[in-house]
């Protein structure tokens, strides 16, 4: 039996008696004539588990949008149901209002609406829905916490797609400079035209040629899609957390964006996130179907407190390209995780492929090297100032294997990985 405030407020009424008549019997005779009150009207009180309730969620939410939650309550009892329903979902989805007032008579249906705001990505797994009925006086009732599942998957934000008209511009402006005609290059069939010193022979299209007076021969259009792999790493390293968020949403951003522009320029993408084992993979999608399928793997993927298996990494990046490609590692330049990890494997992806690392950078380190306020600041400058050598040693020996590096700030890593690939496209190392 649940009691309101209404049952207190019976009971302190009784006060004034006690103090005219302070006696024992009176206090017992008044808290028996409330729990009389309490029981009577709790058995007056609708059945919380003679209702019927159902839960209705969007499948899919971008982290910062809002979703609605609908419960529908029938009333499949014969008593009017006067109650307070509590739609709970766990504190990372911050869900207004979370009570709902409802007065059902018997055989009707009420729809109550609950806005959820994620603040976290993943499954928000809903949790019970409390029925708490009251009788006629509305001194008491009954109570039920009901199960009724609801599973929200929040997919990661992706505010860098405002980044993505400018790129898209610049793409469509490289696919306009490009020549379109090579002699003997590229695959798909472009034009005709006439023969001149230096062409190759076996490009010569012998019945144009019969139909003309002059030799023509067939240009081609260049091979323009390219395989990109994008690596997240969710190791330890991807844990740390840069300003507000952890590094490893840094480079879900930063891996949005690119796939968004490499599916546009026709390029096959993988997107793999991995440390000892495959966390989410993407492979095999094109078109509108990559994005949605994308967002969705990544939605679930968080750091783990684990070292990342760097050699596991060049057998994944290798069991899935076995042409030349792009691959994309978005991990930590921290000096000691890359000298014992990334280091002494990554020659043998430089080997077959154009790779890139990306970056977070942290401005807390930056502000700290240029402090210089007391003694404390001094020192800290200084261990920042190392660090910053230590990461600038590591980043020559990668250059020095082939590597192309990229720092950025969090806001800036997706644009910055964005104009990297464009560049790469636009100097035909991809």
């Amino acid at each position: 039996m649940a009691v309101t405030w209404r049952a207190v407020l019976l009971a302190a009424i009784g006060v004034p008696v006690v103090l005219v008549v302070p006696a024992t019997g009176t206090v017992l005779i008044w808290a028996v004539l409330v729990v009389l009150a309490c029981g009577l009207d709790a058995a007056l009180a609708a059945s919380p588990r003679r209702v019927g309730v159902q839960r209705a969620v969007p499948r899919s939410v971008r982290l910062g949008e809002p979703a609605t939650d609908v419960v529908t309550l029938t009333n499949v009892g014969s008593r009017r149901l006067r109650a307070l329903v509590r739609d709970a979902w766990p504190p990372s989805v911050d869900t207004q209002p979370a009570r709902h007032e409802v007065d059902l008579p018997p055989g009707e249906a009420v729809r109550v609406r609950s806005v959820l705001r994620p603040s976290r990505r993943g499954d928000s797994i809903a949790d019970l829905v409390t029925i708490r009925t009251v009788g006629p006086l509305r001194l008491a009732g009954r109570q039920a916490s009901i199960d009724v599942p609801a599973r929200l998957r929040v997919l990661p934000a992706f505010a860098s797609r405002r980044h993505l008209p400018s790129r898209l511009a610049r793409l469509r402006e490289l696919d306009g400079r490009a020549a379109v005609q090579v002699r003997g290059a590229g695959t798909e069939f472009d034009s005709l035209r006439e023969y001149v010193i230096g062409d190759d022979v076996r490009s010569i299209d012998w019945r144009a040629t019969a139909r003309r007076a002059d030799v023509v021969v067939r240009t081609w259009r260049p091979e323009r899609d390219r395989r990109v792999m994008i690596v997240l790493d969710t190791g330890r390293t991807a844990a740390v957390r840069v300003l507000d968020a952890p590094r490893i949403d840094a480079s879900i951003e930063a891996t949005l964006l690119l796939a968004a522009l490499a599916n546009h320029a026709g390029d096959r993408i993988d997107v793999l996130a991995y440390d000892r084992r495959v966390r989410a993979r993407v492979a095999g999608m094109a078109g509108a179907r990559l994005m949605p399928a994308v967002a969705d793997q990544l939605s679930g993927v968080h750091a783990e407190l684990v070292e990342t298996d760097w050699p596991g990494v060049v057998a994944q990046v290798r069991e899935r390209l076995s042409q030349r490609g792009l691959v994309v590692l978005l991990t930590a330049l921290e000096p000691a995780a890359v000298e014992q990890g990334l280091l002494g494997v990554v020659g043998g992806l430089t080997q077959h492929h154009q790779v890139v690392l990306a970056s977070v950078l942290d401005p807390e380190v930056e502000a700290l090297a240029r402090d210089r306020s007391d003694v404390t600041a001094v020192f800290d400058a200084a261990a920042a100032e190392r660090a910053g050598l230590e990461r600038a040693a590591v980043a020559m020996r990668l250059r020095q294997r082939g590597v192309e590096l990229l720092e950025a700030l969090p806001d800036d890593l997706a644009p910055r990985l964005a104009d990297t690939y464009l560049a790469l496209k636009a100097a035909g190392r991809l």
